[in-house]
This record gives structure tokens, sequence and C-alpha cells, in this order.
């Protein structure tokens, strides 16, 4: 599929239901070319299909990477809130031929996998070390 037919096609999803931004799908389909190059590197017999929850992993890995600190306010920004939303996206690409799925691939594959405060701001937050009293102020 030509890069103007994926554009066309991603404007019409978002068209009929408008819960997430087109760059959503952008980002969900980069993030599928991310992780299968990730798990092809690391285990080559594994082939091209992932799971879910691999898929889950990289897209994570990914957001991470592009958009650092701001990964969280990004996804919140194209209304993807929680992993079943990245499952929504993904079967919605699935049922236009923009991805393809097997027969094991279910939007359950995507329920509640990680918390995304846990997965985007934790990388980022400061270590925890020894507190250390204030100085007095005479």
């Amino acid at each position: 599929m030509s890069n103007e037919a994926f554009r066309r096609k991603v404007a019409e999803l978002v068209a009929a239901d408008p819960r997430f931004a087109k760059a959503a799908y952008f980002f969900v389909a980069d993030a599928v070319t991310f992780t299968t190059k990730k798990v092809r590197d690391t285990s080559p017999e594994a082939g091209k299909h992932i799971s879910g929850r691999q898929l889950l992993d990289g897209i994570r890995e990914y957001a991470l990477e592009q958009f650092g600190p701001l990964a969280l306010d990004v996804l919140d920004d194209w209304g993807v809130r929680r992993t079943e939303d990245f499952g929504a996206i993904v079967f919605k690409m699935v049922e236009n031929q923009l991805l393809g799925a097997s027969e094991d691939d279910s939007p359950a594959d995507f329920v509640n996998v990680y918390d995304f405060r846990e997965a985007f701001i934790r990388p980022f937050a400061p270590t925890a070390g020894p507190v250390r009293p204030l100085p007095k102020i005479e």
C-alpha cells in the first residue's frame, strides 16, 4: 500500500471514529515496524508475527525513545490513555487491512497490560536517595 493510500485510509478511520488522532495510527504503524525489527534482531527464528504483548512492549519503548518524558502527554493528546486504546487502534487497522493479525490475536491481548503512568513517567522519575536534612538558617 502506498503512503498516500495509507494516509487516506487513516483519515477515513478517524472520520468514522474520532476517538484517536491520525498521529496515533501512524505511530502504531511505525511501532509495529520498530517492534518487528527488534524481535527479529533478538530472535531471528521468531518470524514476522509479533504478539500483542510484544507490540505493547515495543510501543512503550518506541514512545519513550521518540518522546522522552513527554510520551504520556503526547499519547494523551492523541486520545490514547491505556493499553486497550492501542488494541482498539491495532484492530481498527487490522479490520481495514492496514495491519495483519493471526487467528490467535485478540483485542483481549491488549487489556490492562501496563499502567501508563508507570510505563511512561517512572523511567524519568528521579531515584530516591537518602534524605538529607536542610541546613539551619541562622
